[in-house]
């Protein structure tokens, strides 16, 4: 039994994790950072409204350093403070402490606020105040370098929380999505199942039944193909039923007659001869042989293991039938035979002229007729004959395994039903048809139409 994880459902709903999960994470990871640098640039411009604020209260009048909140350090160096600016760039000429015009001790609004130190003017910096993290800024005033800071706890703390809460939220997305998935899923694949133990329910003795093809979507799609299919499993079962039956048939009928006969010998010695009974023996046993050959040839056309193709005037081979029959007491006209060549298989190819020639034979009256001509990119080999022809109804049928028109007299006359299914299934495996129609002279006339070859 497969793994669940190797089901479609389980990958179906694994893939679509996966591509949430790396959404929700990295949404996630850039909400965190969004919300820190929103907070943060929140704070850093409260802290430049509150320092522009202060000196301006400074720039009024006399007094001392007031916070706006409780929450804010404020720190005003004036001339006697002999704190230092964080920066060592020679190049800053904004009066350091000491060297300002601002006159006065320096001044704080909490103990903390004492060790502020003097920043660049017109930036926002982070800094760090007893181990906590706090945003500040500097601005030169006329009584003294004053700084202002803001802590970023806050701001630590809301990106901690919504951390956490994303944290919790992310699996809890992510199960919900599963969960979807599975059922989704399960529900899409559902009909699968259905049609997977409807086939699984037809076996061999019940080909008559079919799927369910209602639906308009690619699984009814599946089921039409599914049931075209058992179509074609069914067909082919019938043919073969047929053609063991038949089979079975015709060797029942050679072999009945070598018992009989033998029976016969067994029974009243003195009332037979042996030469008559091996007459029989090798009549039959002839009869015998050329039906399972043709059975043995038709398999391996069906097979397509037919011989190797190669260049072959079929003129030649019509022209050996015609003397074959003549030697036989046939009465053969030959003078439409014209050059024609072919791809093909010299020994099938003389095969079916063999059996078309014989067919014509027993049910021609008088004569036989053999062409071969070219038209367009085909080649055509007609046989003709005089005899009673083949009813329009009929034409279709005399190609198929064990066909005969006239059961007797085509048992009579040697033939084994199989002749002219096998001349269908050798014009096939040359990309030929064979047809049969009315001719001239109102018997039966086939056309063997075969592909001419690329090479004159």
């Amino acid at each position: 039994m497969a793994s669940p994880l190797r089901s479609i459902r389980s990958r179906l709903t694994i893939g679509a994790l996966l591509i949430v999960a790396v959404a929700l994470i990295a949404g996630a990871f850039a909400a965190v950072q969004v919300l820190r640098v929103s907070l943060t640039d929140s704070v850093a411009a409260t802290v430049q409204q509150d320092l522009d604020t202060i000196s301006a209260q400074l720039d009024r009048g006399p007094g001392g350093v007031d916070a706006i909140d409780d929450d804010v350090l404020v720190r005003l160096q004036g001339a006697g403070d002999d704190d230092e600016p964080d920066d060592d760039d020679d190049d800053d000429d904004r009066p350091g402490p000491g060297q300002g015009p601002a006159q006065g001790p320096d001044q704080a609004n909490d103990d903390d606020a004492r060790g502020l130190p003097a920043l660049h003017e017109g930036r926002v910096q982070r800094i760090e105040v007893d181990g906590e993290p706090y945003l500040a800024a500097t601005e030169d005033t006329d009584r003294g370098m004053l700084t202002v800071a803001r802590p970023l706890a806050g701001v630590d703390e809301a990106v901690s929380a919504s951390s956490a809460l994303l944290a919790v939220a992310v699996p809890l997305v992510l199960g919900l999505v599963g969960l979807v998935m599975w059922v989704v899923a399960t529900r899409a694949l559902a009909p699968v199942e259905r049609l997977r133990r409807q086939v699984d329910a037809i076996d061999a003795a019940g080909l008559d039944r079919r799927v369910d093809a209602a639906r308009d979507d690619e699984l009814g799609a599946l089921a039409h193909t599914m049931n075209r299919m058992l179509d074609r499993l069914e067909q082919s079962q019938t043919t073969q039923r047929r053609f063991v039956s038949d089979a079975s048939h015709e060797l029942r009928s050679p072999l009945a007659t070598i018992r009989q006969h033998a029976e016969l010998a067994a029974a009243h010695p003195e009332a037979s001869s042996l030469p008559a009974l091996s007459r029989v023996v090798l009549d039959e046993g002839a009869r015998m042989q050329e039906l399972v050959e043709g059975l043995l040839l038709l398999a391996r056309l069906d097979e397509g293991r037919g011989a190797v193709k190669a260049p072959t005037d079929v003129d030649d081979i019509a022209l050996a039938e015609v003397q074959r029959l003549r030697g036989m007491g046939v009465t053969v006209d030959g003078r439409g035979i014209g050059p024609g060549r072919v791809d093909g298989s010299a020994t099938l190819l003389a095969r079916a002229v063999r059996n078309l020639a014989d067919n014509a034979a027993r049910h021609a009256q008088d004569q036989v007729a053999i062409r071969v001509f070219e038209r367009g990119d085909r080649v055509l080999l007609q046989v003709e004959d005089d005899g009673d022809g083949i009813p329009a109804d009929q034409r279709e049928h005399v190609f198929d395994r064990f066909v005969r028109l006239d059961e007797a007299r085509a048992r009579d006359a040697g033939g084994s039903g199989l002749g002219l299914a096998i001349v269908r299934e050798i014009a096939l495996a040359h990309g030929g048809t064979i047809t049969a129609s009315d001719g001239t002279s109102g018997g039966a006339l086939m056309t063997l139409s075969l592909p001419r070859s690329a090479q004159v």
